[in-house]
């Protein structure tokens, strides 16, 4: 079972992501924190904000990934992706793997953050300075 799967409107704390994977059978956490950047190279123009829209089924399929990633590596994860409306710097994503060494811990981590990013329906509105915007992730 997931130390952490969630979708949340709330923002993320990394220190909190870190005390749900940690443990003293751990040798290593590894983490992943995802903000939002000023730019995307599939638009021109400056992004200013993001606003995340998900699906109400979204946060069962992060959790079916967590658990899925944890029974691959032997692993602990916590992850958590934002909703709502996000400036630039804004955390989009935090995830943090537990695990015995540091290639499962590392290994994890990446595989549970690539597939909420492949697997989960959600959805994002890029806002650009000059007031236009575009969707990223319909299906």
């Amino acid at each position: 079972m997931p130390a952490l799967a969630a979708v949340t409107a709330s923002s993320l704390s990394l220190d909190a992501h870190v005390a749900a994977v940690a443990s003293p059978r751990h040798g290593a956490v590894a983490t992943f924190v995802g903000m939002v950047r000023d730019h995307d190279p599939s638009v021109v123009g400056e992004v200013t904000h993001l606003e995340y829209s998900a699906h109400p089924d979204a946060e069962a399929v992060l959790a079916r990934i967590v658990a899925e990633v944890e029974d691959a590596y032997g692993a602990v994860l916590a992850v958590t992706h934002r909703v709502g409306l996000l400036g630039v710097g804004d955390v989009a994503i935090v995830g943090a793997a537990g695990a015995g060494h540091r290639a499962e811990a590392f290994e994890a981590c990446r595989e549970a953050v690539e597939r909420v990013k492949a697997e989960v329906p959600m959805w994002k509105r890029e806002i650009l300075a000059d007031g236009s915007h575009t969707w990223v992730g319909l299906r």
